[in-house]
Order: structure tokens, then sequence, then C-alpha cells
């Protein structure tokens, strides 16, 4: 394994740690702001439902992200983008147990998201924190130079 590769894989868990740490929050934030726009109340029934929800989410998706991060870049199926993507079902069930109707989706969002009934897809790592724009614009340009080291005659 060369230093590169060794650097890859500690902004990979440097990502995975960032996005574990993040997702609690994110939950949170989709299912308030979901709750508000319906009127539906954001009660103790669904502060606890969404605190479970939150703590589920950062502990699977962060195992996810961490599986997949710390793999061979060229074994990765998948991005970390969208393993966060598929994060929406904690705040999805949240949101359908508490009475909260779907929202009016584009035609592209119901093709690309076809369970994201509340329109909670994230098109960056900055929309699920901004805390995470960084870790994963070093772990994409990480794993871009280890793929052209690899690829394209880079070693």
């Amino acid at each position: 394994m060369s230093d590169d590769d060794d650097q890859l894989r500690a902004h990979g868990l440097a990502l995975a740690e960032a996005a574990r740490a993040a997702l609690p929050g994110w939950v949170e934030r989709c299912v308030r702001h979901r709750c508000d726009e319906a009127g539906v109340a954001y009660d103790d029934a669904v502060r606890s439902a969404t605190r479970e929800a939150a703590t589920a989410c950062s502990a699977r998706v962060g195992d996810e992200l961490v599986a997949l991060l710390v793999a061979d870049p060229d074994d990765q199926r998948g991005t970390p983008l969208t393993l966060l993507r598929q994060a929406v079902r904690y705040p999805t069930e949240v949101l359908a147990a508490a009475g909260v109707p779907p929202v009016d989706r584009d035609d592209f969002a119901r093709r690309a998201f076809p369970d994201d009934r509340y329109d909670l897809s994230p098109a960056s790592f900055e929309d699920v924190d901004p805390a995470l724009r960084d870790p994963g614009i070093t772990w994409g340009a990480a794993r871009a130079w280890v793929h052209h080291r690899r690829h394209a005659g880079g070693e």
C-alpha cells in the first residue's frame, strides 16, 4: 500500500466520522422543517421518534460509510453521497408516522429518488452539513489522485 493509499484511507475515515457526527442534526432539521411546512406539531412523540431515528441513522450510515471508504478504491461500489442520499429513509419514517403528507416534487426528483417522498435527498455533502464540505472535497481529490496514479500511468 502506498502513502497515497494510506492518505486516501485517512481522508475517507475523516469523512465518515464527520458524517456520523453530522447525521443526527440533519435528521432533526429534516423532520422539523417538513413538520413546520405541513403544520404538524413537533411534539414529544415526534421529538422522541426523531432522536431514535437520528441515532440509528448515525450508527448505520456511519458504519456503511466506513466500510465503503476503507475499501480499496477499485473495489468501491457506490459513493459516500449515494449512502447519504439513502439516509433519507430515517427522517421519512418519522415524517410518515407523524402524518406529514409527501411534498410535491419535480419529474427529475421523482425519477432519481423514487423513495424520497419528502424531497430530502442531499445534492452535496454540504446539504447534510456545511462541516462535510471540506472532508468531502479532500476525500474526492485524494480518490481522484489514487485513481489517476493507478490507471492513467501516474506511477
